[in-house]
């Protein structure tokens, strides 16, 4: 599954990053990475953006990046 699949306040572990070389970049710097426990912190209405939370770190992925993230419920 990938992370707009998640609910409000659901944690995961990311499995994979499937994105671009320069966005798989960015994700890492942010600390969403291969192993990371993100937290659903909350999503858009039309689900266009979601915000989570990678450690200390918050912040907001468009739609199309947060697809690009596998993760696995925990």
């Amino acid at each position: 599954m990938n992370l707009i699949e998640l609910d409000i306040g659901e944690e995961a572990v990311v499995k994979k990053l499937t994105a671009s070389s320069d966005l798989k970049r960015r994700l890492i710097s942010f600390g969403v990475m291969k192993g990371a426990h993100v937290k659903v912190l909350a999503v858009a209405p039309a689900k266009s953006t979601i915000e989570i939370e990678a450690g200390k770190m918050k912040l907001a992925l468009r739609k199309e990046e947060a697809k690009t993230v596998e993760v696995e419920r925990v």
